[in-house]
């Protein structure tokens, strides 16, 4: 009996990853990359903040159109996606540490 785990390595004919890898080379640069990936969240987190400011102000001026459970919503989605970053963070800082650490 047989029980090897069949390689990973190399995509299905086919499949996106695959056809990205055609046209660029690398999936890295297929995906937009880590670095696109980081400055868009932060791009969205820093969105969300904004406009939860904007929702407690005009909260603060008495806006009939703007309710307060809609604000506190956009309050506590924008401290999630700030604790994500943060976490995210700080994960990086301590990889690079280990890194930095390693004895070559």
């Amino acid at each position: 009996m047989d029980l090897r785990i069949p390689s990973l390595t190399s995509p299905v004919s086919g499949s996106p990853l695959t056809k990205g890898l055609a046209a660029t080379g690398s999936p890295a640069v297929a995906a937009g990359g880590f670095s696109q990936a980081l400055q868009g969240a932060l791009k969205e987190v820093s969105s969300a903040q904004n406009h939860s400011g904007q929702l407690q102000r005009e909260v603060q001026l008495e806006n009939p159109a703007v309710s307060l459970e809609q604000t506190m919503l956009a309050m506590q989605k924008s401290q999630i996606g700030f604790q994500a970053t943060l976490h995210v963070r700080n994960r990086l800082v301590q990889a690079y540490t280990d890194v930095m650490n390693m004895q070559v």
